[in-house]
C-alpha cells in the first residue's frame, strides 16, 4: 500500500506511450501464442527498421510441454508416480534477428541463480544469436539490480536505498538506458 502512490507516475507514463503509439504491449497466455504473436508483430513491424525495438522481457521458461501431449482429463494419483518428459523451447531470438525483423533493435533477458556465469552466458547469447542487448540480472537480486549487456560494454544499473524507499522500479532505469542506447542505434544505422 505504502508504495501505491509512486506507482501512478508509471502508469500515467505507460498510458502516454501506449495512446501515443510508442509502445505495443501485448498479452498471451501460453508459449504457442507468445510464438506465433512474436513472429508476426515481428513480420508487420520490418519495415520500419532501426526504428524498432523488441523489450523481450517475457519470462518464457527453457522447458515445456506441447498441447498434444497434454492429458485430457485429470491425472490420477491412482496410477502411481508420474513420469514426465518436456521439450525445449524453440529458441526465437535467431529467426527475430535473422529473418522476422533484422534491423530491429531486440533487448533480450538473461535470468540466473549463479552470478558468477550470469556475464559469460549474456555474452554467449549476443554472440550465438547477433541481438544488441541482455539485460542481465540475478535471482535474488533481480528487482533492484541488473547489468546491461553490449557486444562491447557492461553497465551496472542499481536502485539506491532511498529509491527503493520512494517505491521506484528497476524498470525505470532499465528502459530510460535502453532509450538512449536505441536512439544511438537509429542514428548509426540511418
Amino acid at each position: 500500500p505504502a508504495a501505491l502512490p509512486a506507482l501512478l507516475p508509471a502508469l500515467r507514463e505507460y498510458r502516454r506511450a501506449t495512446e501515443a503509439g510508442a509502445l505495443l504491449a501485448i498479452e498471451f497466455t501460453g508459449l504457442s501464442e507468445y510464438l506465433a504473436l512474436l513472429r508476426a508483430v515481428a513480420r508487420a513491424l520490418a519495415p520500419l527498421g532501426s526504428s524498432v525495438m523488441f523489450y523481450l522481457a517475457a519470462a518464457v521458461s527453457d522447458f515445456y510441454i506441447p498441447a498434444s501431449e497434454m492429458p485430457e482429463h485429470k491425472i490420477q494419483s491412482s496410477e502411481g508416480p508420474l513420469q514426465i518428459t518436456m521439450k525445449m523451447v524453440p529458441k526465437m531470438l535467431s529467426p527475430l534477428v535473422r529473418d522476422w525483423a533484422p534491423e530491429a533493435f531486440v533487448i533480450s533477458f538473461k535470468l540466473e541463480t549463479d552470478p558468477q556465469i550470469l556475464l559469460e552466458k549474456s555474452w554467449q547469447a549476443l554472440e550465438k544469436y547477433r541481438h544488441q542487448v541482455v539485460v542481465a540480472n540475478v535471482l535474488e537480486s533481480r528487482r533492484t539490480s541488473v547489468i546491461i549487456v553490449t557486444r562491447d560494454s557492461q553497465t551496472p544499473l542499481a536502485l539506491s536505498n532511498e529509491e527503493i524507499a520512494q517505491g521506484m522500479e528497476i524498470e525505470e532505469k532499465i528502459v530510460s538506458y535502453l532509450q538512449g542506447q536505441h536512439t544511438a542505434f537509429i542514428e548509426r544505422k540511418g
